[in-house]
């Protein structure tokens, strides 16, 4: 169930969504559908306020980030971002979607005067003045961007920003591939396909009755960072795969998820707005978008190892047993350390990132 004022934000993003099915022809890609149900000005998930992140439903939340579960996160990222503002000889750092701004303050706090300015890119105004309110302690060294710098000098930070970026849906009958897509029935909404020349970036081979997902806007998010990045680095946590393991046979079902109340489910056309919609990062694709545009991969890895190259058990030394058991969410597989994973990107720099110093995947991407 969702309380009154979701329900009603979420009546009227419904009748909006079905205004633009309509205006569509009645069908509607499912990334356009994405992009309103998080993003609609007001309405969508991201837009309307409400609050999202923390460790427990009692606080109203619906999911928990690694930020939120303990500063030691922002800390060890903290090492990983001090290499490379000096290997960038900069001092600014930009964060896109930065959430409640939990990991914008463990940053600013680890590192002190070394940054000049921490510049935030983030859609949701609401989230914004959340942010302004934790950060209010550092100052003018924290200002807010509603759009792309047109040059970017220093360290790019995103924590679970790709995995909020709209996909498109594609399914395979064994025979042929369809765009899936949304279209009306009655007040609700049903899946509608097409016929489509999109394709996966792989082969396959695909069980018929496969569904899964492509990232158009995620690679082009990629490519303008390439375009914007004159000196510097990028470093990206999320959850995700590489191509193979996304698009492996058995994973038919794709990596389509809804997350409210810490609880998760695989029907985003149900109580629209009112619950993060999100999908796995295929993180060849973003590795290949950004050789493409002339970056380089500074290295792939797990969470738990990222941490660990960073210095995590080192900071956790005299920590208490709730500090240390926040950290073993961060690190153990069968929580975040496996499934999540870092991706470091760069241009006109050039250093062995500590992060990746030990267990580095490239080359299963």
């Amino acid at each position: 169930m969702i309380h009154a004022e979701a329900e009603s934000l979420s009546a009227h993003l419904t009748t909006r969504l079905l205004a633009a099915i309509a205006a569509a022809g009645g069908w509607l890609s499912f990334d356009r559908f994405m992009a309103m149900a998080l993003y609609e000005p007001g309405l969508g998930y991201y837009a309307s306020g409400q609050r999202l992140f923390g460790a427990m439903p009692a606080s109203g939340s619906d999911f928990v980030t690694a930020p939120e579960l303990t500063p030691l996160f922002g800390q060890a990222l903290a090492r990983q971002v001090t290499q490379a503002l000096r290997a960038a000889q900069a001092d600014e750092i930009f964060e896109f979607g930065a959430g409640s701004g939990a990991l914008a303050a463990q940053l600013l706090g680890s590192l002190g005067e070394r940054v000049r300015r921490y510049s935030i890119v983030d859609l949701s105004g609401t989230l914004r003045q959340r942010q302004a309110e934790r950060l209010a302690a550092f100052g003018e060294r924290v200002r807010w961007l509603d759009t792309w710098p047109e040059a970017l000098h220093g360290v790019v930070v995103g924590n679970e920003v790709l995995d909020a970026m709209p996909v498109q849906l594609l399914r395979w009958d064994g025979e042929q591939w369809f765009e899936r897509g949304v279209a009306a029935r009655g007040a609700a909404f049903a899946w509608s396909d097409r016929a489509t020349v999109l394709r996966p970036p792989t082969a396959g081979p695909f069980a018929p009755g496969t569904v899964t997902e492509i990232h158009p806007q995620a690679e082009a998010f990629i490519r303008t960072l390439a375009g914007r990045l004159r000196r510097g680095a990028a470093f990206f946590i999320d959850y995700g795969f590489p191509e193979a393991e996304y698009y492996h046979p058995q994973r038919s079902g794709g990596t389509l998820m809804c997350h409210r109340a810490h609880r998760a489910d695989t029907d985003p056309l149900v109580d629209v707005g009112a619950k993060d919609i999100t999908a796995h990062v295929d993180f060849s694709g973003i590795a290949l978008a950004a050789q493409d545009a002339g970056l380089d991969v500074l290295g792939y890895t797990s969470q738990a190892r990222f941490l660990l190259n960073c210095g995590l058990l080192e900071l956790l030394q005299g920590a208490d047993v709730r500090t240390t058991a926040a950290a073993q969410k961060l690190l153990a597989e069968h929580e975040m350390g496996e499934l999540f994973k870092v991706i470091g990107l760069a241009r006109g720099v050039q250093f062995d990132a500590i992060g990746f110093s030990a267990g580095d995947r490239s080359h299963t991407l």
